[in-house]
């Protein structure tokens, strides 16, 4: 295999998020399951910007998206296999990526608008989302090769790509055939409701580290409140199994033994929008440096901790300087 040249590449859905505090009242009015995410088209999503109550903040998502931004902060060596739109927000978020320090030589450009995804923020600091993939669905197996995956050391596949069963496959055979390390967040639980039937064997043949909430967890594991047990169960199938339980800090699964990860305690929440993703971006940046498993613990909760302060996922500079310090003392 070639040199590495790229220590991690993200691949998935580089969808811009639409980012709207509303109330309680407003979020019922929407329908489905509190903190969930639906796919939607392009009407259904002009009809709920428009009932806003005021106009969304915007900036660059998507799961996988948002872990490859924030190691690309952090100093790895990062790209992203997806594919963005040919208009203004597509051109946005590779822009956005290379500012951050990341490769956007991999990225694929469609012909019809960039995917968005609403992230509905209710007073608790929730967020249940409504996604249009736009450009990002039409990804198909046959534009992914090894060669999207030649050269990195590590893939991180983010689970709403198991919607596409086939792309996913692909993508998996291509970065195992391009001799990467592979880790998946599983989403959410409705990816896992929709997905049971192949995720035991997608675990055990291809991911060396799987992330999960505790809502996915059980969602794949129907064990309600045992998360021990989750994350036992996960970790049966690949090497490492975290599972995030948000104020309670995460389980980390690994070589048989458990190990609690504390959580990084924040006085002012008010987004949880990629504290998930931030939490692996953290993790597998401190697996990817050799660090040991409480380590990369600790760094997923200093990156968890800090982008819940904030409406959406762009830190400040003065926030990175003060992660930067964190991660490397």
């Amino acid at each position: 295999m070639a040199e590495n040249s790229m220590q991690l590449v993200g691949v998935g859905s580089p969808v811009v998020d639409l980012l709207a505090q509303v109330s309680e009242a407003h979020l019922a009015s929407v329908g489905g399951e509190k903190g969930g995410m639906e796919l939607i088209d392009t009407v259904s999503m002009e009809r709920m910007v428009e009932s806003l109550p005021e106009l969304p903040e915007i900036a660059p998502g998507g799961s996988a998206g948002n872990t490859a931004f924030a190691t690309a902060r952090l100093g790895l060596k990062s790209t992203f296999v997806g594919k963005v739109g040919d208009d203004e927000l597509g051109m946005l978020y590779r822009k956005r990526f290379e500012e951050q320090g990341g490769d956007v030589s991999r990225f694929k450009v469609g012909n019809i608008a960039n995917g968005r995804c609403l992230s509905l923020i209710t007073p608790d600091s929730e967020r249940t989302m409504r996604t249009d993939l736009g450009a990002a669905i039409t990804l198909s197996p046959d534009e992914i090769s090894t060669d999207d995956f030649v050269g990195c050391q590590h893939a991180h596949i983010e689970g709403y790509m198991l919607f596409n069963r086939d792309l996913m496959y692909k993508v998996l055979d291509s970065a195992k055939a391009a001799g990467c390390t592979i880790s998946v967040d599983l989403a959410s639980f409705e990816v896992v409701g929709a997905t049971k039937d192949i995720l035991p064997e997608i675990l055990e043949k291809y991911i060396d580290i799987v992330f999960a909430n505790e809502e996915e967890a059980n969602a794949y594991t129907d064990l309600g409140d045992d998360y021990e047990g989750m994350a036992k169960q996960l970790g049966k199938t690949c090497k490492i199994a975290a599972v995030k339980l948000g104020k309670s800090g995460s389980l980390v699964h690994h070589d048989g033994t458990i190990t609690r990860i504390e959580p990084l305690v924040v006085a002012n929440a008010i987004d949880t929008t990629a504290a998930g993703d931030f939490w692996a971006a953290g993790f597998l940046y401190g697996w990817l440096n050799g660090k040991d498993i409480a380590t990369c613990g600790r760094y997923g909760s200093i990156l968890g901790g800090e982008v819940v302060q904030i409406i959406g996922s762009m830190l400040s500079d003065q926030q990175w300087d003060k992660i930067k310090l964190e991660v490397t003392s």
